[in-house]
């Protein structure tokens, strides 16, 4: 507010100036007609650049001192136009500051005035009534235009801001929900590994040195995406995160389980779909190795015309479960969650002596071009 209000005195100066002017040249052309310029009707014209500057504290008050000083003007026999600038002015910043009653009242109270004049000076033509009536309830139009536009242009930016924020939430939450994605396969992929080189350092050191191998690579990986994510949110420029099915090669070579992966058909995919997808085997895979370790997964792929469906499936555990009573139980739903999003579906549930889980993926039709 602050702001605005440091632009009145020089509004205030510029009608000044301008009533000066137009007062000069009206008094000129209506020389033979009206009284010329004196020191009171300079004084009278300087009564409404005046009034500017106190309209945000007094709206009201201020609209009638300028009428009140251009109905003296007109009373003392000075040329008609330049008194009218500072009333039009003032009701024209009180439509588009939001006071519409009293800008209307006061525009009113303008007609009578000025028709009440014209009237006691002997002027009674019904024209030249009508004619101010309209030229006033026009000057009324013009700012109510000039208000709806402007509160729509206000509408519009303020619906594009929340749009940018919900659209960086929903980002700040997709980065979030990745992070914990990556922190929840690798870490267990790393206490998986840990168990086993623990396990085996002493009776297979070959075993041992391979899975403190995965665990190096684990650590890498989780690590460096951290930092990504942390710059990212540091920058304050979310991105799409990076994760695709052409990773999923890595994935599986570092998963530490023996898993079969299988392609069917391709196509290329949405963004978001791809990322999904990742997600959706990374997380499987995490569950397997933390339930069933030591079985075999399968993951399969099928790339159709109007979905992509993913199965993992494992055997069944063949080692005690070193993590089976840790996690915190979202890895399922969040796959759900992922599927549904998309508008897919996710079954996971038990399938022989293993575990399954199924997502189908909707997909747009494939452009022939």
């Amino acid at each position: 507010m602050r702001r605005k209000s440091g632009f009145d005195p020089y509004l205030a100066l510029i009608v000044a100036v301008a009533q000066l002017v137009i007062a000069q040249g009206a008094t000129w052309g209506q020389r033979l007609l009206r009284e010329q310029l004196d020191p009171y009707a300079y004084a009278l014209l300087l009564v409404g650049p005046l009034a500017i500057l106190f309209r945000r504290r007094f709206p009201l008050l201020t609209v009638a001192v300028a009428l009140g000083a251009m109905d003296l003007f007109l009373i003392g026999g000075y040329a008609y136009g330049p008194a009218f600038l500072s009333p039009g002015v003032l009701l024209f910043l009180l439509v588009t500051g939001g006071r519409r009653l009293m800008a209307w009242t006061m525009a009113t109270m303008t007609v009578t005035s000025l028709l009440s004049y014209a009237w006691w000076v002997g002027n009674r033509d019904l024209f030249h009534s009508v004619s101010i009536l309209a030229f006033i309830l026009l000057f009324m139009v013009v700012a109510e235009l000039v208000r709806i536009v402007r509160e729509r242009r206000a509408e519009r930016e303020r619906v594009a801001e929340e749009e940018a924020r919900r659209q960086a939430s929903e980002e700040r939450l997709t980065m979030a929900q990745e992070l914990h994605d990556v922190l929840a396969h690798n870490i267990s992929l790393i206490h998986v590994q840990a168990s086993t080189a623990l396990h085996l350092i002493d009776a297979n050191p070959e075993q041992a040195r391979s899975a403190l191998a995965t665990i190096k690579t684990a650590s890498k990986e989780v690590l460096g995406e951290m930092r990504s994510v942390l710059n990212v949110l540091r920058e304050g420029a979310p991105r799409s995160p990076t994760a695709g099915l052409d990773r999923l090669d890595d994935l599986v070579q570092r998963s530490g389980m023996e898993v079969s992966l299988r392609r069917v058909g391709s196509r290329p995919l949405p963004p978001q779909v791809e990322r999904a997808a990742y997600r959706i085997v990374q997380e499987s895979l995490t569950n397997a190795a933390r339930h069933a370790p030591g079985s075999r997964v399968s993951v399969r792929l099928e790339y159709g015309a109007t979905e992509l469906v993913i199965v993992v499936a494992d055997t069944g555990a063949t080692k005690p479960a070193v993590l089976s009573e840790d996690g915190s139980g979202n890895g399922i739903p969040g796959m759900r969650e992922r599927a549904s999003a998309l508008g897919g579906t996710l079954v996971a549930g038990p399938s022989g002596g293993g575990f399954q889980v199924e997502a189908r993926l909707p997909l747009p039709e494939e452009n022939p071009t």
